[in-house]
């Protein structure tokens, strides 16, 4: 999950569980702020791993230290009572009155906890083992950037401040209704371009439900008398909701790419449903055999040929993306150990081999990520050989 995000749901826990204010407000700082910055802050901290790949030109820390300690669940009541030392120790030079360190340590636990779940319910793999074990456990129930799930987050959060003045209300609710439009706008032709289109009526859908959400609490002025907290807990009902959703339809996506692993008399060594956006619909269904893999796309919405209702003659389209045969290069390239780290990280591996004038070129996919049209497949690992076997190059192969 993006770091936006998981900020976005901290400060949503905050104001839902322990009655946090805005992190804005215009009152000096209290406890109640402080709550909100805690759960805040401790929802984006593990992403604070990243800035070690910042500085470092390891270009595998993506793969080896990216949702690792600070991802933990081992290390987490670590990391929890550091930040709450920190915030005590912040909060009496500032002179604020802060919220005990035992409480500011179970709050920092649950934000990076909520961060922890959030991001295992994506495909990219989290080390929540770690230092025990260097394994990368993942759900496979939401994309990677999920932005409904981001507007779940954030627009309960909105609403509650647009109605918390009444002179000024109409003016944040159309402002809120304007910008969330433009967005909504951008983010439609963006889906178009990239290969992810929503149809027309969806999209007309989704407005006619942003002014609604926006507009209805005016009426009468019912939305005045509903608590911050109210709304923020709507907020985590709706967010919970949506992830039993996401959980079902996994679990039908799975249940099709399982019926079409055996239709094909297929022996799987490993098998999935992905997330793809925009929609809960959508997903990529991948089946790792001996010699390639299988990637079969889905739409929930659509009628399954196999053990469904359709017609028999109803075809599955899927495409089948073989490995290269073995040769002297691949053997050479898999022994590398930087080529080692990439294989233990992929899911879905896929080996390419080319010969390119008197150099041979081996690659290395994962195809678990999505491919974008006229570009190559993320994650893509490359070693380049010379005429007589020696490594020319090696590295992520870029855009």
């Amino acid at each position: 999950m993006d770091t936006i995000t998981h900020g976005i749901a901290g400060a949503l826990i905050g104001k839902a569980g322990f009655g946090g204010e805005d992190l804005f407000a215009l009152r000096p700082m209290n406890r109640r702020r402080i709550v909100t910055w805690a759960l805040m802050l401790g929802a984006i901290f593990p992403d604070s791993d990243i800035a070690r790949e910042m500085f470092s030109r390891n270009q595998l820390l993506i793969l080896t230290w990216h949702r690792g300690i600070t991802h933990s669940l081992v290390c987490l009541p670590i990391w929890a009572v550091l930040l709450a030392a920190l915030t005590r120790r912040i909060a009496r030079w500032r002179k604020w009155d802060a919220p005990s360190f035992g409480f500011l340590a179970g709050v920092y636990a649950l934000g990076i906890l909520s961060h922890i779940l959030l991001d295992l319910v994506t495909s990219f793999g989290t080390m929540i083992w770690s230092p025990l074990r260097w394994s990368r456990p993942s759900w496979d129930m939401i994309f990677i950037v999920d932005l409904a799930l981001a507007a779940i987050l954030l627009v309960p959060q909105w609403i509650a401040w647009a109605y918390a003045d009444s002179e000024r209300s109409r003016r944040r609710t159309l402002a809120l209704c304007a910008v969330f439009l433009a967005l909504w706008l951008v983010l439609y032709l963006l889906l178009q371009n990239v290969g992810a289109p929503i149809s027309s009526h969806t999209a007309v859908a989704i407005v006619l439900l942003l002014a609604a959400v926006f507009l209805l609490p005016g009426i009468r002025g019912w939305g005045f008398r509903v608590s911050a907290a109210t709304w923020s807990r709507a907020g985590l009902l709706v967010t919970c909701a949506y992830m039993t959703a996401a959980f079902l339809a996994h679990r039908s996506a799975l249940d099709r790419v399982r019926q079409f692993a055996a239709f094909e008399h297929l022996e799987p060594e490993a098998l999935g449903a992905l997330p793809l956006p925009p929609s809960l619909w959508r997903w990529d269904g991948l089946i790792r055999t001996e010699r390639g893999v299988y990637e079969l796309r889905m739409d929930l919405a659509e009628k399954w040929p196999i053990g469904g209702k359709a017609s028999a003659n109803d075809a599955i389209e899927y495409r089948y993306f073989p490995d290269a045969r073995t040769n002297a290069y691949i053997e050479e390239a898999r022994r590398l150990p930087e080529v080692q780290k990439v294989l233990w990280f992929s899911r879905f591996p896929l080996t390419r081999f080319r010969q390119l004038g008197n150099q041979a070129v081996v690659e290395f996919s994962d195809l678990r990520f999505p491919q974008r049209p006229g570009r190559p497949p993320s994650f893509t690992y490359r070693v380049t050989f010379g005429p007589s076997g020696q490594v020319l190059s090696q590295g992520w192969l870029r855009e």
